[in-house]
Parts: structure tokens; C-alpha cells; sequence
């Protein structure tokens, strides 16, 4: 399908058929699942590539962080955009906490959900450049990050801001700069969003690179990624 596959996670059969139908309006090829633990067995399958996840926060059966984090521990980057009845700063920081790349309020136009999947498909699938330090790099194929340590699945997000700060050689990369390179156009980004992904960065490099790369925070500017001895 010229949209790709988009698997829609909500238990309220009206909103999810809303969804079907607008999104198969403009291209995209759907799936639904009315819970978590559907749409689990439809991502573990793997029949079909799924190219985006639609997820309702707010699921009968189970809370949509949980299935959000169980995508991302079963190492699967595929981008996640929550819908949820929440937008204050805490509920947001901790969808992205869980491993979203996007989130749109409750209630929603279908316009706005195609606008926003388009988005975070065309930033995931853009031709990211691989990138790397003294052993560490990123399969841009597989979206892991590879090194000494082994392997760390990415999320389509930590990709992106890990590429841009591994392909600045050891130059502080400005916050605004990361964002842009982070979030699509329009993706709501709060100021401790980037914070909250660069800290769980961190501890990916620390484990991948066993402690060779780190990222450090340049107060008031940015971040940037060092290898060990390589200056503070």
C-alpha cells in the first residue's frame, strides 16, 4: 500500500473503525487490534510488516505505556503514535519515557493522525547515515546500535539523535539541533523530553561501548558524544 501498514491499537469499536476507514482513505493498508495483548501477538507474528503503531493510551485490558514498552523490549523500532485523553507535561514525558515518538490529544481528526503518521514514517525511513566512534556504531538497517558490549535495539527517535551526536566527532550539538534531528515537524517536545531520551541513551552507549563513548551534557547548550580520554 502507497501509506504502509498501520496497526491501530483501541478498544472503543467506533473510534477504531473512525480510524480504519480515514486511514485507508489516504492509502494506508490497517490493522486493528481491540487490545494490548492482540496487538502484541499481531507485532510478534511478524506475517506482515507493520510500519507504524497507532496506540490508545488508555486500553480495557492493560495501560498503553505497558504494550508501548513491550514493543520497544521485544526490540521492535517501529514507530508508536499514542492517542490518549491526557496531554498534561507528566503524561507526555512519560509516553515518550516509554518509547513513543509522537502523541496526539483526545479528541482527535483523523486529518491531524494521517498528518502525524506520515511524519514519523517519513523520518524513520529516511536514509539515516551510519555512524560511529572507536568501535561503536549504528546498522541503519536494523536500527541497533552495535559495539563491544553487543547489541541495543534503538527506537526510531534514539536513532536519529544518537546519529546526529556520533556523527559530530566529538562536537557539542546544540539542543535545538537535536530536537530538530529527534522529532518530526510539528511533534509536541517539551523541555525535558529531549533530557528524558538522552538519559536513556546514555546508559545504552555506557553498556554497548562498555564504557569506551560517552554522551555528556554541555550545560545550557547541548549534548555531545566522547570517547573516554578524549577530553571532558
Amino acid at each position: 500500500m502507497p501509506g504502509g501498514t498501520v496497526l491501530v491499537v483501541e478498544d472503543e469499536a467506533e473510534v477504531r473503525t473512525l480510524l480504519r476507514r480515514g486511514l485507508e482513505a489516504e492509502g494506508f493498508r490497517v490493522l486493528t487490534a481491540g487490545d494490548g495483548r492482540s496487538a502484541l501477538a499481531v507485532l510478534d507474528q511478524r506475517a506482515v510488516e507493520v510500519d507504524a503503531v497507532v496506540l490508545d493510551v488508555g486500553l480495557g485490558d492493560s495501560d498503553g505505556l505497558e504494550v508501548c514498552q513491550a514493543i520497544r523490549s521485544r526490540g521492535i523500532g517501529t514507530p508508536v503514535l499514542f492517542l490518549t485523553s491526557h496531554s498534561r507535561l507528566p503524561d507526555v514525558l512519560a509516553g515518550f519515557a516509554a518509547g513513543a515518538d509522537d502523541h496526539i490529544a483526545k479528541p482527535f481528526a483523523v486529518d491531524e493522525v494521517v498528518v502525524r503518521l506520515r511524519a514519523v514514517l517519513r523520518r524513520a525511513g529516511g536514509a539515516a547515515p551510519a555512524a560511529g566512534a572507536d568501535g561503536l556504531h549504528l546498522d541503519p538497517h536494523r536500527r541497533v546500535l552495535v559495539g563491544p558490549g553487543g547489541e541495543r535495539t534503538v527506537t526510531p527517535i534514539e536513532f536519529r539523535l544518537l546519529a546526529a551526536l556520533l556523527g559530530a566527532a566529538g562536537a557539542v550539538v546544540p539542543r535545538r539541533d537535536l530536537v530538530t534531528a529527534g522529532w518530526p515537524a510539528g511533534g509536541v517536545v517539551h523541555d525535558n523530553t529531549l533530557d528524558q531520551y538522552l538519559s536513556r541513551l546514555r546508559r545504552k552507549v555506557a553498556a554497548t561501548s562498555e564504557g569506551v563513548v560517552e554522551l555528556r551534557t554541555v550545560h545550557g547548550v547541548g549534548y555531545r558524544a566522547v570517547v573516554s580520554g578524549g577530553g571532558g
